[in-house]
């Protein structure tokens, strides 16, 4: 996921993405501990999405908060 694809995306589909992303983390990671995965590397790129998915959220809390003060 590119961030400007994250930048599209609401308040409410960023939390519904995470919540998401963070599932299909726990799947991948079930997977390959039973049995190799065909491409182990899915993982790394999940969780750096979900850290994307995160510091765009935060950016934008910072950014209300900033504007309310």
């Amino acid at each position: 996921m590119k961030n400007s694809e994250i930048t599209g995306l609401s308040q409410e589909e960023l939390v519904v993405r995470i919540a998401e992303e963070r599932e299909n983390l726990v799947k991948l990671k079930f997977a390959h501990t039973i049995s190799a995965i065909e491409n182990p590397t899915r993982i790394n790129k999940v969780r750096k999405d979900i850290a994307r998915l995160n510091t765009e959220m935060t950016k934008r809390k910072a950014a209300s908060t900033s504007e309310t003060k």
